[in-house]
């Protein structure tokens, strides 16, 4: 299925937070074709042609078989946060996802640097988890449209810039990835649980 999605998608509009799959190191894409291959490298390319640069990965895969620091360019942070698929992530995962952010946020408020968030194929725990923080930090409504107040939000983080009219959260992130998110369970945790502080 990794090669059913595409590689990496688009800046969540207003965010930090860009969604890609995996990316392999070179001794998993050596049989696959030069066009399917995607790995650091190619991630780098890829938001370079789009003038935007990384300065953190969060891995949310629950192995490290597909790559390890060796393979990472050095000029990238890089947090691992082991998390399960299928099941909505626990608040420990949750909590060491938005402490990541967060860290990262403030360690580089001067500078306009990505957060790059991948599971295996970027979608289903990467998407649950960049809307839980826009949800439960940024105080995004999950299921209606929020209005902009006039020019600031007084203790507002600064990742979520709200325009206008901002579509439901997990759309925004759909949008942004170019696929949807696929289990219900996240959904109905995004729309109907309780905010995690």
């Amino acid at each position: 299925r990794w090669l059913d999605y595409e590689a990496v998608g688009k800046r969540l509009r207003g965010t930090r937070f860009i969604a890609f799959k995996v990316p392999l190191k070179r001794a998993l894409t050596s049989q696959l074709p030069r066009s399917d291959a995607f790995g650091h490298w190619e991630l780098l390319e890829n938001l370079n042609t789009e003038q935007q640069e990384l300065g953190l990965i969060i891995d949310l895969t629950f192995t490290s078989r597909y790559y390890g620091l060796q393979d990472l360019p050095q000029s990238l942070m890089y947090v691992k946060i082991f998390t399960a698929g299928h099941d909505v992530p626990s608040d420990a995962t949750i909590l060491s996802f938005k402490r990541a952010v967060r860290r990262f946020l403030r360690d580089n408020a001067d500078n306009d640097k990505l957060i790059g968030v991948h599971c295996t194929h970027g979608l289903n725990r990467t998407g649950y988890l960049i809307c839980r923080y826009l949800i439960d930090v940024d105080g995004i409504e999950p299921k209606k449209a929020v209005k902009r107040e006039s020019k600031s939000c007084a203790g507002f983080s600064g990742l979520f810039l709200r325009p206008k009219q901002t579509p439901p959260v997990f759309s925004v992130f759909n949008a942004a990835r170019g696929h949807r998110i696929e289990r219900q369970n996240y959904l109905d945790d995004l729309h109907r649980g309780p905010r995690r502080r």
